[in-house]
């Protein structure tokens, strides 16, 4: 007789929350990292994503074209007409043999890859990997209960281990992504090095206060270039990290060319194709520079590393590189006499591809990725992407260069009319609301901002000898300029239409965040918050701790007084009681 035995289920996680975000269901349980802030982050990267694979899939069909033209110089059919290739249409949650094979190195949860086989069309693969064995269990559990286990391929492995065991031509990864905590550096070596030819890598960076210059030591140490505290912190630090990428590239005969670059929130986020060429990277050093930036007046000057002419003008795609004469500044500034920091290298060349950009915002604009839950931010960041200068690297901030000069602030479309007036270009930056980039020198601004002291004229008192600010004002008007006449291209398109352009705090408290740490809940405040006035607030308990100990002695030194005074007072009764007691005991009494 045969008894069947039921198993009991295995209990259920007390620890386990369940995370929704667009249609992936993530069940967390422990201390795995987690952080909602992120999900615009995932957003771009999907769309992104989506994007690129539609242009490889053209480059593709144009490299078979061309190749069966090689081999046959005409095709043509019956009908005399020359045949068109039809390119294939890819729907997202299906397996594809041509498709995309994707690599996140660092999966936690898992959210992000199988967020990628939901709505990204043309996937072949996708490894999920991570360090931590309890993350690998939770990425598992997480891809069964999602039903996306014919896309995603788990792995348990050291990052860098991993993308140094895929440099096999056949183990190549389309798209990289490195979403690290803090600086991604040690993994891009390894990421340049498993990734196809013409692959796409996305790399986060969230050591924000490295790249904006609080500790330009620690940044060289981290991507070999040396940040300066200017209002541009935030556009540098995406230049610095697309040079620290270049430079990795050119090691192995490789260069990149920037689809989109965003700084958002706490982090910068980078999306750079990876190509093959030792010749194109001979290139490299013209598209780095030297960065001077003058102590008194902060004006900045870019330096290349490198120059590149043609040879000839009946030969212009014969160029020739050279080394550049130098420096391009004085030894003492020319507007206001100062000094100058000298930082860099950083990156010079366009930070974003423009054709890119448009085709990404036309996509985010139609189904299904106008779906996607920050779309409207998508929308407006990348209307601001596509009206910032490309050529035009860095920016100023007219509320800072009227503090050097202790000027009422100029309105922000009084100062871009009067640079418009005047013949140069202007516009916003995606990183900074109150950003200025132009193509006018700093001579041409410090002449705007002294034709508006005549307006605004500053007090005598301040106009001191040997400051930035006499020596600017002190000199003559080279012309007038319109202010009070608005231009017609002060005001773009993206602020009349009032897109989301700068997102405000999505949470109290956000940020970062911690290392294997779920951001969701009241009781999980993430590491910035915990050591904010960390030091005030523990010389305040030391002291606290030193008042306690005083009063402590002093209550013990007046509970000693008492009882002495007790025990004298006991002692005067006692002396006071004795010569009675004699009396009554003596036998002659």
């Amino acid at each position: 007789m045969e008894v069947e035995v039921q198993q009991e289920p295995p209990p259920a996680n007390p620890n386990a929350n369940i995370i929704t975000e667009r249609n992936a269901n993530i069940i967390s349980g422990g201390n795995v990292f987690y952080n909602p802030v992120q999900e615009f982050n995932r957003d771009l990267s999907i769309a992104v994503l989506n994007v690129y694979f539609q242009r490889l899939v053209k480059e593709r069909a144009e490299k078979a074209k061309k190749q069966q033209l090689r081999k046959q110089k005409q095709q043509v059919d019956d009908n005399g007409q020359q045949e068109t290739t039809v390119t294939p249409s890819y729907t997202a949650g299906t397996k594809y043999e041509d498709g995309m094979r994707i690599l996140e190195a660092l999966a936690a949860t898992g959210l992000r890859s199988i967020r990628y086989a939901q709505e990204i069309a043309g996937v072949r693969q996708i490894v999920a990997n991570d360090l931590s064995k309890q993350a690998v269990e939770s990425i598992k559990t997480n891809v069964q209960h999602n039903g996306v286990e014919h896309l995603i391929e788990t792995s348990h492995a050291d990052a860098m281990t991993l993308m140094y065991l895929s440099t096999a031509p056949q183990q190549r990864f389309d798209a990289v992504d490195l979403d690290p905590y803090g600086c991604p550096n040690r993994f891009l070596d390894g990421a340049l090095q498993c990734i196809v030819d013409g692959g796409l890598l996305l790399v986060t960076a969230t050591d924000m206060a490295v790249l904006a210059g609080n500790a330009p030591e620690s940044c060289y140490v981290k991507y070999g270039s040396v940040p300066l505290r200017m209002k541009c912190c935030h556009e540098m630090a995406l230049r610095i990290l697309l040079h620290c990428i270049e430079t990795h590239a050119n090691r192995h005969g490789k260069y990149i060319e920037p689809l989109l670059s965003i700084s958002a929130d706490f982090y910068v986020r980078i999306f750079v194709r990876v190509y093959s060429s030792q010749a194109l990277c001979k290139y490299s050093m013209s598209k780095q520079s030297w960065l001077f930036q003058c102590t008194g007046c902060e004006a900045f000057t870019l330096q290349p590393l490198g120059t590149v002419r043609s040879k000839s003008a009946e030969q212009p795609q014969v160029v020739k590189f050279g080394i550049p004469t130098g420096p391009a500044v004085n030894s003492q500034c020319e507007h206001c006499s100062h000094r100058h920091h000298l930082g860099g290298p950083i990156w010079s060349a366009p930070i974003h591809n423009m054709e890119f950009v448009e085709d990404l915002l036309q996509s985010v604009q139609t189904a299904p990725l106008s779906e996607l839950g920050t779309q409207r931010r998508i929308v407006g960041v990348l209307s601001m992407v596509r009206e910032e200068l490309p050529d035009v690297p860095l920016y100023y901030t007219p509320d800072k260069l009227c503090c050097v000069l202790k000027l009422e602030i100029v309105p922000m479309l009084k100062m871009r009319s009067a640079l418009l007036h005047a013949g140069y270009r202007v516009s916003y930056s995606h990183a900074n609301k109150n950003s200025l980039k132009t193509d006018a020198p700093a001579s041409v601004l410090w002449d705007v901002l002294r034709c508006w002291s005549k307006r605004h004229p500053v007090r005598e008192d301040r106009l001191i000898p040997g400051t930035a600010l006499q020596a600017i004002l002190s000199q003559p008007c080279q012309r007038d300029y319109e202010f009070d006449e608005l231009h017609p291209l002060a005001n773009p398109s993206s602020r009349k239409q009032a897109l989301s352009r700068f997102q405000e705090n999505p949470a109290p408290h956000w940020g970062p965040g911690t290392r294997a740490t779920i951001m969701i809940g009241d009781n999980k405040l993430p590491k910035s918050y915990r050591n904010q006035n960390k030091k005030q607030r523990h010389k305040a308990a030391q002291q606290t701790t030193k008042k306690e100990d005083k009063d402590e002695e002093e209550d013990e030194a007046l509970a000693r007084g008492e009882q002495e005074q007790e025990e004298q007072k006991q002692c005067q009764e006692d002396e006071e009681q004795q010569p009675a007691k004699q009396l009554k005991l003596s036998p002659t009494t």
